[in-house]
């Protein structure tokens, strides 16, 4: 009986041990928090983010399958069995890390400029000086104008990413005097020249002769420049995923303001999508999309249509093919036709299946519906075709899985503090790691949420995409030889970001 409880404990703490070798260090990423072997598969709600990953794949409902699935005996025919063949992923091809090895003397504003450069910076000056110069030509000349400088421009890159340090939705906030104002950097710029820059920033100021229909001409050659960066600085893990990150509002003002203030929100008209390192939170390529329009940037003849996702997925995967990537995606992504496609490139693949969201084509029907019979907690069945598993898992409800990068002979444990242990496939353990980290990564994101809220939608892009230069800016610090020496804080590392734009002579961070 002894033994038996010895060889009990040793199976929970193996199970234990590989559960957290799937968990992120917050070493790497940033500052210790809460438990971070909180579980989505528990926690995630309906406000939750992630393309509501979870809220929407546990499913209790039987009867016939969703549209595209087929049923059992033409899943035999199909070559879909219930008996079970190990698989085996290669080794991954790529090295991981910073590509570049920054000095221990680096500054915030050093790592920011490994995505920004000085001369990314000129060009916003050139472009708005000539939007400016054409605007006066128009509408008559502006007295109170004078061109402005690379040191003027930095400096309100500064002003405008002082929002997500201080949480404040208006920028002018900082030179009135209420409980926003930040007098230690008003002075300097003056209200009235910071206005008279808003006014004229452009990053493209005139539409180019081809491709004009395009909607987000304006501000292409930055993303371009911004993903080539990416892509230079830093070489992910071969565990990533593919989500929207959490971009709308400030989580705090979602949970604190009324019914009435939401829906005097603006929504956003694009739609922006990324690839992320999940051992670290790097986001290694962004593919922005607008809602509206007729261009090739544009939603409109794709939206709400299952090829929309699968066009996304393969924009945002069209550079790790031949690698042994393993990539995560929520319902909306996954599918089998592409995650057969992604086989071909050597890109493994481990999706959550919604019989609402997912594109269920070839699917067996008897793995989308639920049994009459009452489910055991832990449960679950395995079906494969080749190398692909179909995984229904139930745990207060059923959740589907469509993987290929995880064996489904190899089983794993779901482990959560005040619940207990639950066991379930290795691919289930896996998704549930990786996705409880992304959850935690758009939690401590948020911080870098810059609260300037433009009218125009290709503003509305530039300063997200400047948000998340300066949270991979971080990571990259928290990987280097300057965090040792100065062990700043996200804040303190942000607060030291908006100093060095400004050229303040006193750049240690607030405490």
């Amino acid at each position: 009986m002894a033994e038996c409880g010895r060889k009990a404990l040793s199976l929970l703490e193996a199970a234990r041990s590989r559960y957290e070798s799937l968990q992120i260090s917050d070493d790497v990423f940033g500052e210790s928090g809460d438990d971070s072997s909180e579980n989505p598969f528990y926690s995630t709600s309906g406000d939750s983010n992630s393309d509501n990953y979870i809220a929407e794949a546990g499913e209790e409902h039987s009867g016939a399958g969703p549209p595209g699935s087929v049923s059992r005996s033409q899943a035999e025919e199909d070559g879909w069995t219930e008996t079970l063949q190990d698989v085996t992923v290669p080794p991954y091809k790529e090295t991981y890390g910073p590509a570049q090895k920054m000095p221990a003397t680096a500054t915030a504003l050093d790592f920011f400029q490994l995505f920004v450069p000085d001369n990314c910076i000129q060009n916003m000056v050139t472009q708005t000086n000539m939007y400016a110069k054409k605007f006066q030509e128009r509408f008559g000349s502006d007295e109170g104008w004078r061109p402005v400088t690379a040191q003027e421009m930095k400096a309100f890159l500064g002003f405008v990413t002082s929002t997500s340090v201080h949480r404040c939705e208006s920028v002018l906030s900082i030179w009135s005097s209420g409980f926003f104002s930040n007098r230690s950097i008003a002075l300097k710029m003056s209200q009235t020249r910071f206005e008279k820059i808003l006014k004229y920033f452009h990053i493209v100021a005139f539409r180019p002769s081809q491709g004009s229909n395009q909607g987000l001409y304006k501000i292409q050659p930055f993303l371009d420049s911004l993903q080539q960066s990416f892509s230079c600085t830093f070489r992910p893990s071969q565990t990533q995923v593919l989500h929207e990150p959490l971009i709308d509002e400030d989580p705090v003002f979602i949970t604190t303001c009324t019914e009435r203030e939401l829906r005097k929100r603006k929504k956003r008209k694009f739609s922006l999508w990324v690839r992320q390192c999940t051992s670290t939170g790097f986001i290694c390529q962004i593919s922005v999309h607008l809602k509206e329009g007729q261009g090739t940037d544009g939603l409109s003849t794709l939206k709400n249509k299952p090829q929309l996702h699968s066009l996304v997925a393969k924009q945002l995967c069209q550079n790790i093919s031949g690698k042994n990537t393993i990539i995560f995606t929520g319902p909306s992504i996954t599918s089998l036709s592409l995650f057969t496609e992604f086989s071909k490139q050597d890109i493994y693949c481990c999706g959550l299946l919604s019989t609402r969201k997912s594109d269920c084509t070839g699917l067996p029907q008897c793995m989308l519906v639920c049994s009459s019979t009452p489910a055991q907690r832990g449960q679950s069945r395995v079906m494969m075709r080749g190398t692909m598993s179909l995984i229904s898992w139930y745990n207060k409800g059923h959740f589907r899985f469509l993987t290929n990068a995880y064996s489904p002979t190899k089983q794993g444990m779901i482990i959560k503090r005040k619940s207990g242990e639950i066991p379930c496939p290795l691919a289930v353990e896996a998704f549930a790691a990786h996705l409880s980290y992304i959850c935690k990564y758009d939690d401590k994101y948020s911080k870098y949420f810059i609260f300037h809220k433009p009218n125009k939608t290709w503003q509305q892009v530039f300063w997200l995409s400047i948000s998340i230069a300066i949270n991979n800016a971080y990571i990259l610090y928290k990987m280097s030889d300057a965090y040792t020496v100065k062990r700043y804080s996200r804040a303190q590392f942000g607060e030291r970001l908006v100093r060095e734009l400004l050229d303040l002579d006193d750049c240690s961070p607030t405490q």
